[in-house]
């Protein structure tokens, strides 16, 4: 983090973050930061403000391979369908191909093992039928 970075106020890094949620994620993850509204507005306010606004926008990785990182990483976990789908729809709006995000599946499937690899894509078909993207056909 910058001096600059350091300067921002709470509600500067929460703008900032905002922006960044909405360019990558558009409606859904402002729906999700929404819904934890009542809950636990500080664990929005850091999703937010943190997640996106410092660590998602890093100039290491372009958002394209964030996204994928980030889909491997979900399906390895499991249990976090709700998010997976809201990334594979991130993943599609920074420019993956269905045909990619298939593939990113398949390849998980080595590493954390079928069931999971499943899940994730029974997920993408849904983000994929939703948005009108089916069928895929394998690469």
């Amino acid at each position: 983090m910058s001096a600059n970075d350091e300067a921002r106020t709470r509600e500067e890094r929460f703008a900032h973050g905002k922006e960044v949620l909405t360019r990558i994620d558009g409606e859904a993850g402002l729906r999700v930061v929404e819904s934890l509204s009542d809950i636990n507005p500080e664990l929005a306010h850091h999703l937010v403000a943190w997640g996106f606004g410092e660590v998602y926008d890093r100039p290491g990785l372009p958002p394209r391979d964030r996204q994928l990182v980030t889909l491997g990483m979900l399906t390895a976990l499991g249990g976090c369908e709700p998010q997976l789908e809201v990334h594979v729809n991130a993943a599609l709006n920074v420019g993956l191909r269905p045909k990619e995000i298939v593939e990113a599946l398949l390849h998980s499937a080595v590493y954390c093992g079928m069931p999971k690899a499943l899940n994730a894509t029974f997920v993408a078909k849904k983000v994929f039928d939703e948005r009108g993207l089916l069928p895929v056909r394998s690469m």
